[in-house]
């Protein structure tokens, strides 16, 4: 969205969500638009995902869709750019391309820092928040008290819920919070809710230790326990976090499934944060799934803690993630802001034998914003090399296709930075390799390891590729999102190089190679 904020705050102008010295005078701020200013162009500042106007961004948090508008809230600190008191920030968009930032939706109180949750639009009004003429949209989540977590008690995460009759232009919290106790459990949070038509009743699933616990409710206040899921089941390797759960059907088979996401850190396969998932039934009550093996979302180092809207139009389930890592979120080399949003994604089920896989690919009206500058076709002799020159690869969008199953691409910059992609037929692996892409040493883990995805069950023929580079960060997409790789990456200089080489002894033939440049969406 080409407009930008600026709030008026003792007598100054600048930019930001949020004055520690009056939190309610900043609340009530006005809202000034301002265009064509030079805003949003800071170093490795994403120009095609989201981002906060400044200061610290974690979780996606209350993805909700209702009366032409689509909610993003967020974790959100607004006086540091690393992790501190959380609050809910708040942007919203009409087409999920261009955002708007709106004022923190959401401030700790004295039951706690708000921590990850979700939304819903009570259509019925069965929580009495609202009416059947205004029905309310509610936020559930996680209050985290300090004081209680610093005195030793395992007691110190509830549940609490707020709700808005304006569409989410302000929140009210309940007076009687939290709506959901805890009996000492250290991690309990989280909470995602639904609405299950078949047994008539909101559906809560939060994380709790080392599982998944499911709850149910007649009026989104008072809550009966369920079950729970996963105690010996998926990766363990450090917390579950924000989970999801909802039905999809399978691609082309009229077949439904139920999917349960669970983010975990640490433990994914390329180190630290990473979303697992688990395909199974829901039958209102109990989640099952005789999955035996790990399955990620996402292979790349920086897509965690994401989760999908609720009420989006035509069912359609829609994923958006944090798009870093805690292993090294704090000290990316950013300065006035730090973090960004994957790209919407929609999710689908396919099915390869009896195995079930969550593909998620770029929305269709994503594509509205690049403009083709590069068209042709490549064909590589054995152990050649051919380069394609393009100004500024760090804002742009790559597609080809090819039914090779061994060579490598690069971007690369004058200064001999390169970031290095691999599909080996051999290992049957996609390899990602930012150890020299740039500014990497600000922490040990951020290159320390190739980053590796299974690719065993690529399908025979000519695949599809499409990559989604932003100033920052890299989006891989194989074969229509059945293989996905998301990561950071800070060089200092664009990539103006794309390098194709063939290390096989057959012809390379790269086809309906394209480069299209991304328009900025602020």
């Amino acid at each position: 969205m080409r407009t930008y904020i600026l709030y008026s705050l003792l007598g100054t102008l600048f930019f930001s969500f949020y004055s520690c010295k009056n939190k309610e005078e900043e609340k009530n701020a006005d809202v000034t638009a301002i265009s064509e200013i030079s805003f949003f162009k800071e170093p490795y500042r994403p120009q095609f995902h989201f981002s906060p106007t400044e200061m610290w961004m974690n979780d996606p948090n209350g993805l909700v869709y209702n009366d032409g508008i689509y909610h993003l809230f967020y974790q959100y600190y607004p006086e540091d750019i690393v992790w501190g008191p959380m609050h809910w920030g708040h942007a919203t968009s009409k087409n999920l391309v261009y955002w708007e930032h709106k004022p923190i939706a959401l401030f700790p109180d004295e039951n706690g820092y708000i921590f990850s949750g979700s939304a819903v639009l009570d259509q019925m009004n069965t929580s009495g928040l609202g009416s059947r003429e205004t029905p309310p949209l509610v936020a559930i989540f996680t209050y985290h008290n300090r004081e209680r977590e610093e005195d030793g008690s395992d007691d110190f995460q509830t549940q609490g819920i707020a709700y808005s009759l304006d569409n989410g232009e302000s929140w009210i919290k309940y007076q009687d919070n939290p709506v959901l106790g805890n009996e000492g459990i250290r991690d309990f949070r989280d909470p995602k809710v639904f609405w299950h038509e078949p047994t008539q009743s909101w559906i809560l699933v939060l994380v709790a230790g080392d599982r998944a616990q499911f709850y149910r409710s007649a009026d989104l206040i008072a809550w009966t326990f369920l079950s729970e899921f996963g105690k010996e089941t998926g990766a363990h390797g450090g917390v579950w976090e924000c989970p999801d759960l909802f039905p999809l059907e399978v691609s082309g088979l009229g077949e439904e499934k139920w999917v349960l996401i669970i983010s975990i850190n640490p433990g994914a396969p390329n180190g630290g944060s990473g979303t697992q998932y688990f395909i199974g039934e829901f039958d209102g009550t109990t989640f099952k799934s005789d999955q035996q093996e790990e399955k990620w979302i996402d292979w790349g180092t920086d897509n965690y803690a994401g989760i999908t809207y609720n009420n989006a139009p035509n069912n359609q389930r829609i994923f958006i993630g944090w798009m870093s890592n805690w292993a090294y979120a704090r000290d990316t080399p950013t300065k006035e802001w730090r973090s960004a949003m994957t790209v919407p994604r929609s999710l689908s089920l396919i099915k390869s034998g009896n195995s079930y896989q969550l593909a998620n690919y770029p929305l269709d009206n994503f594509g509205t914003i690049f403009k083709s500058e590069i068209k042709k076709n490549l064909k590589l002799a054995a152990g050649s090399s051919e380069t394609v020159p393009f100004d500024h690869y760090n804002q742009a969008e790559i597609e080809f296709k090819t039914t090779s199953r061994n060579f490598e691409f690069s971007f690369s910059n004058s200064l001999g930075e390169e970031l290095v992609l691999i599909l080996d037929r051999d290992q049957e692996l996609f390899l990602l390799d930012r150890s020299k892409s740039g500014k990497t040493s600000f922490k040990e883990e951020f290159a320390k390891d190739v980053q590796k995805m299974p690719v065993a069950n690529m399908p025979e023929g000519e695949i599809e590729f499409r990559i989604l580079m932003d100033w920052s960060s890299i989006e891989v997409f194989i074969n229509n999102g059945q293989y996905v790789m998301t990561a950071q990456i800070f060089p200092n200089q664009n990539y103006t190089s794309l390098n194709f080489r063939n290390p096989a002894t057959s012809v390379l033939s790269i086809d309906n190679l394209e480069v299209s440049r991304a328009e900025s969406i602020w």
